[in-house]
């Protein structure tokens, strides 16, 4: 596996375990529907929380929340519409970013990153 896919499924992991210990319980890792895929998908007090992670080494070209662009925001939209209409879900949802900095070993959660519309 070449080495930022590495970098990607070991931030992915991080992601979840840092969700976990803030007191998220995991609905799913890695959901697909057609082409589009979210990282996780997890409740957090009764909400249902579509969470982007974005891993990087460094900041040099931007912080890692500033990855997630219009495209992959609407993107994410349609995917969890999707995910409601096959599970049935009703109630609360929002969605959240989880930025892993590689070379601090440090997590930061954003939470409602953005919105539907």
């Amino acid at each position: 596996m070449a080495k930022h896919l590495e970098a990607g499924v070991w931030g992915e992991q991080q992601a979840v375990r840092y969700l976990l210990e803030c007191g998220f319980e995991i609905v799913c890792v890695n959901w697909r529907y057609k082409h589009l895929e979210v990282d996780v998908i997890a409740k957090d007090n009764g909400v249902l929380v579509f969470v982007e992670v974005k891993s990087r080494t460094d900041s040099r070209f931007g912080e890692p929340k500033e990855f997630v662009d219009h495209k992959k925001k609407r993107n994410l939209i349609r995917l969890a519409d999707a995910y409601i209409s096959y599970t049935k879900y009703e109630g609360e949802i929002r969605f959240d970013i989880v930025s892993v900095f590689l070379e601090q070993s440090k997590i930061e959660l954003i939470k409602d990153a953005f919105w539907s519309n």
